[in-house]
């Protein structure tokens, strides 16, 4: 039968001295093993977190030498090393191993003949890679289940050593999740000042950039017991004054304990702690009330659970491992047994039914922890290497003994299913990404804390659903009755969106309210978003209202006026020509061409009445009619106006007519000037209508909260043609009527018409720029009023005298009063 040893190197702080170094005689075990051959168990000082350790590596050899279809008939034997952590003793210890004596002689073993299988070491990393030297040189199989570390998968320079832990490939995506979960823009970080927090903080700076978290502050502790108090001051104090309510921990040695039994002790400081440490919870001091580490959560590992190991705890007791002095250590403080200093061996009088899971405040994790389960699968794959090549070596050299770097091709490509059926790689390189379990700190009953599961982190699941939580189940930090808020500055609420603060980080910003029509119906928006044409900002500005449609209406204040202001001075028209009709025989209306007044009323009738196309809803013949019925109507009217000025000059001013003139005066050849000036502006306007036609359009921005359908006159140039025309006629009229003012007619309306066509152009000139100044239903308005206005003036100007004389001075309306005053 064949006998094989693995090792398991443990460098860890202790609890308490338990025995001395030379208490070499109290620290023999009787080995596990169904042959009967014997292994030493060397321990020294011990932490009790550390002791699940052993246990479980003790737990997978009795579960292998148990199991027949791994290594049948061959029981696994083993030895435990436990040093202090200092390279010294690192060193001297591993020549122990190799060795097999206290006398540290390279290349010389006083070994048994078969030597041990493979190395496991403990969580320290430098401890694995002080020992890892070493065990290169002799090619000798080195599997180490702390955290994984890149420096140790360098195949190059460990070519020897083997990692069993899972990579944190996902770790900094998982905690920033959990941050965007709560919303937590402001954290802090606290790091080792070593390759471990060099490697994560990149990786936590890109995941947070991306997710819109900020760093509040970045803490680096070094690696150095002489500087540890004074750093953890400064870092206490560094966390005191922050306005972050979250922070950080990332650990992966054990100089962040200072730190963190530090902040016990002071107990002041109010946070959330985001951990990822292999922390042993049952240490530091006494709780009363208040914990600060009470509600952090912590990241581990996902890991099965493995059947049989609770039982195994259950179970481990003096009785059935005498030679375990830790174990009758700790029967003899809790449960009062007699105990032997001397060979570390209890006596008698123990407590019946004692079992380590009665230990107080939780000394001792019953469940498997990440590193105990890391201890059973480092086990379980030397042991399924061992098989492999035990099978091999037996089909080719049956009676030849191996050597522990022969396991090497079989611990590289090792493919195995644990005790809970999880498949096992060793190679760094086909690692798979792992799961998070997510733990929540609980300190109650007080001074009995206890991790609580309350979530997973799978990177694996689809986007948005990597993470669950149940938040239900949360406790948080003492001082938070609900999920605290750390964030930079207060949400900005909708309506308001956030402004960057110059030198600050992108969390850190002033709310601003958004600019007129546009809106944030989200807390915490970056840019405002402009409300459609169809609706408007409400006053909170967090929600766009649909715009009401309007135009000018005669339902309007302002359009019934304009309304009553057209019918009014229509009527009042109407009311001038019946006095001119029922007059036509008296001097005054037959003075200046008696049909060019008929005209001009009945144009002016029209022109008062045009304003009505202007007022209501628009459609496309009214949009088209406005400016061209506009733009004909006052052509006839100026044209009149022209002819009577005209037929003015050539009766008054040529003395001495000749044949031409005369002609023109007897044929009324000056009636020609309507047709002929009318003529050019249906040019003008049919120039406009064919290119350019005027349309309905819609104006959403001149009225908050209204779309104003108006008519877009089309062509800009058209439309300021057709008035540059009107106002030249006006001028020519003006121009003529000024020179003819003075010319020797009882009834000369030479000065009526340089009035009214001072009015008319004053009117439109000053049309321009107003009309131009407005919008939306003033800018129609404006025109309705300009076209009321300048024909008020031309019927003002030209016809209300003549009224007045025929109606309230008919004396000085008789052909005898006209030649005495002609004498």
């Amino acid at each position: 039968m064949m006998l094989s040893w693995i090792f398991l190197f443990l460098l860890l702080e202790t609890l308490v001295p338990l025995c001395s170094f030379n208490d070499f005689q109290c620290t023999s075990l009787s080995p596990l093993h169904s042959d009967g051959n014997n292994s030493d168990f060397i321990v020294l000082k011990f932490k009790l977190r550390s002791y699940q350790f052993p246990l479980a590596f003790i737990f997978a050899i009795e579960e292998i030498n148990r199991n027949t279809h791994i290594l049948p008939n061959i029981s696994l034997g083993f030895e435990l090393y436990n040093v202090e952590n200092n390279l010294w003793a690192i060193m001297q210890q591993a020549f122990f191993c190799l060795t097999g004596m206290g006398i540290n002689i390279p290349n010389y073993t006083c070994r048994r003949e078969n030597m041990a299988a493979a190395l496991l070491t403990g969580t320290e990393w430098e401890a694995s890679v002080q020992v890892g030297r070493l065990l290169n040189l002799y090619k000798y199989p080195q599997i180490t289940f702390g955290p994984f570390d890149t420096i140790l998968s360098d195949r190059v320079q460990y070519s020897s050593l083997y990692q069993t832990a899972q990579k944190d490939t996902s770790l900094s995506h998982g905690i920033v999740v959990l941050m965007v979960h709560f919303n937590w823009t402001w954290v802090g970080l606290v790091l080792p000042d070593d390759h471990h927090g060099a490697e994560i903080l990149p990786h936590l700076r890109r995941e947070m950039d991306r997710n819109r978290v900020c760093v509040a502050f970045v803490e680096m502790i070094l690696d150095s017991d002489i500087h540890t108090y004074l750093e953890v001051r400064s870092i206490h104090r560094s966390i005191l004054k922050s306005s972050a309510n979250v922070v950080f921990l990332y650990d992966v040695t054990d100089y962040l304990y200072y730190l963190i039994l530090y902040i016990q002790i002071q107990s002041t400081i109010w946070k959330v702690w985001i951990i990822k440490i292999q922390w042993d919870i049952a240490t530091g001091p006494p709780y009363f009330i208040f914990d600060p580490f009470h509600g952090s959560l912590i990241f581990a590992h996902h890991h099965a659970e493995i059947s049989g190991f609770g039982k195994f705890i259950q179970t481990y007791r003096p009785s059935k491992y005498p030679e375990d002095y830790i174990l009758a250590l700790l029967w003899n403080i809790h449960f009062n047994c007699s105990f032997s200093g001397p060979d570390c061996k209890i006596l008698d009088n123990c407590l019946p039914n004692a079992s380590l899971e009665m230990l107080p405040g939780n000394a001792l994790e019953m469940e498997m922890t990440e590193e105990g389960y890391n201890v059973y699968n480092s086990v379980y794959a030397v042991a399924h290497s061992l098989h492999e090549m035990t099978l091999k070596q037996v089909q080719i050299h049956p009676h030849e003994n191996t050597h522990p770097w022969e396991l090497h091709p079989y611990l590289k490509n090792i493919q195995y299913k644990n005790g809970a059926g999880k498949l096992m790689v060793l190679d760094s390189q086909r690692k798979l990404e792992t799961e998070y379990d997510i733990f929540n700190l609980w300190n109650f009953p007080d001074g009995l804390r206890q991790k609580m599961k309350v979530g997973t982190f799978s990177p694996k699941a689809p986007q948005g659903q990597e993470l669950f939580l149940s938040d239900h189940m949360l406790q948080w930090a003492t001082g938070f009755a609900e999920p605290p808020r750390s964030v930079c500055s207060e949400s900005c609420v909708p309506g308001f969106r956030k402004s960057p603060q110059e030198g600050k980080p992108v969390c850190c910003y002033d709310c601003t309210p958004c600019p007129d029509n546009e809106i944030s119906n989200e807390t915490d928006m970056d840019h405002c978003v402009k409300c459609p044409e169809s609706h408007y900002a409400n006053t909170e500005q967090n929600h766009c209202l649909q715009k009401a449609v309007t135009f000018l209406a005669y339902e309007d204040p302002l359009g019934m006026a304009l309304t009553y202001l057209a019918l009014g001075f229509s009527a009042l028209t109407a009311g001038v020509l019946g006095v001119f009709v029922k007059y036509h025989h008296t001097p005054i209306v037959k003075a200046n061409n008696q049909a060019l007044s008929f005209i001009l009323l009945i144009t002016l009738i029209f022109c008062f009445l045009c304003p009505l196309l202007f007022i209501g809803h628009p459609n496309t013949a009214t949009c088209i009619l406005q400016q061209s019925t506009f733009a004909v109507l006052f052509t006839v009217a100026l044209s009149s106006v022209l002819a009577k000025t005209v037929t003015v000059v050539l009766a008054f001013k040529i003395t001495l007519p000749g044949r031409l003139i005369r002609w023109i005066m007897i044929s009324r050849a000056t009636n020609l000037i309507i047709p002929v000036c009318t003529l050019i502006q249906l040019v003008l306007c049919g120039i406009w209508l064919s290119t350019s036609p005027p349309y309905i359009d819609s104006d959403a921005y001149s009225e908050h909260g209204y779309i104003i359908i108006i008519c877009n006159k089309g062509s800009t140039i058209a439309f300021h043609s057709v008035l540059a025309y009107l106002c030249s006629m006006a001028l020519g009229s003006y121009t003529v009527a000024y020179l003819s003012r003075n010319l020797p007619d009882t009834f000369n309306e030479a000065k009526f018409i340089t009035f009214s066509m001072l009015v008319f152009f004053s009117v439109w000139v000053t049309f321009l720029p107003v009309y131009h100044s407005t919008k939306g239903k003033l800018m129609v308005a404006m025109e309705v009023f300009s076209i009321l206005s300048s024909s008020a003036g031309l019927l003002g100007c030209i016809f209300l005298p003549k009224c007045y004389i025929i109606l309230f001075r008919p004396h000085s309306n008789v052909l005898h009063h006209v030649r005495n005053r002609a004498h």
